[in-house]
């Protein structure tokens, strides 16, 4: 397939996946299956990675208010206290994207069953979580860090980020709303951290032949980003994320039908 026209495609299916809670490394593991990509675990994961920095800025635009309130209060005793609550999530996804760098990149290599795996977890999870009553507690020391953790375990594909935050956070009684922009605000760091380590390390400068659709994805998934952003926000508060676990269970066994039968390789 050209790769400007599988750039567009995987750029909407990161934009609408990386919000909607049903995994956006899995979607996208499995769309370059269907499409045939043939690239390397290592230029399948640079896409992935820039395909969630689109994102990222999307977040950001959301966002953008309380992005420069939170700014305008770190010198404050609260904000200050929103900033430790961040660092305190990204120790568990720091520790194993610096140590398990290379595992990690070998995940991004078209292992359907894995990803069917991990959507059927990722449903039963998003089921489950539609069930609790959030009782209004705040994020603490301890919450962030185990949201932190759920957040560290969605690096799997077929887990999602979105999805995994959210529900470990209702689970501990956290607001919905409070808990969806927690879990998006949480994530920023790390991406614009990866792309700045990528960058230093000279792994997007040798990927510059690719520069071109690497720039169209990032600008699909960006724009489409921004409208699924807004329409998870007003999911997560109806307490609907149930209907997407069902979506990820019936996906995860088509994807292991298609995988043993239709599509082997």
């Amino acid at each position: 397939m050209n790769e400007y026209l599988e750039a567009i495609i995987l750029g909407i299916v990161q934009g609408l996946t990386e919000f909607l809670p049903v995994s956006s490394d899995g979607h996208l593991e499995l769309a370059k299956w269907a499409l045939g990509d043939q690239d390397s675990a290592a230029e399948s994961f640079m896409m992935t990675i820039i395909l969630h920095f689109g994102t990222a800025f999307a977040i950001v635009w959301v966002f953008r208010k309380i992005i420069l309130e939170k700014i305008k209060n770190l010198g404050t005793p609260e904000g200050r206290k929103f900033l430790l609550l961040v660092l305190i999530s990204m120790i568990p996804a720091v520790i194993v994207g610096l140590g398990f760098e290379e595992q990690m990149t070998a995940l991004f290599d078209r292992k359907i069953i894995l990803v069917a795996l991990m959507l059927f977890i990722n449903g039963i999870m998003l089921i489950i979580s539609d069930k609790i009553r959030t009782r209004g507690n705040q994020v603490t020391p301890l919450r962030a860090f185990i949201i932190g953790i759920f957040q560290a375990i969605a690096i799997l594909p077929g887990i999602s980020r979105s999805g995994s935050t959210i529900s470990s956070s209702v689970a501990m009684g956290i607001d919905r709303k409070d808990a969806a922009h927690f879990s998006f605000l949480i994530v920023l760091p790390l991406i614009f951290g990866k792309i700045a380590k990528d960058i230093l390390d000279g792994t997007i400068a040798s990927a510059q032949e690719r520069a071109m659709p690497l720039a169209l994805g990032f600008l699909v998934s960006f724009i489409v980003g921004i409208f699924a952003c807004n329409w998870l926000l007003s999911i997560v508060q109806k307490a609907k994320l149930r209907y997407f676990g069902y979506y990820c269970i019936a996906i995860s066994i088509v994807a292991v039908i298609l995988r043993l039968t239709i599509w082997p390789n």
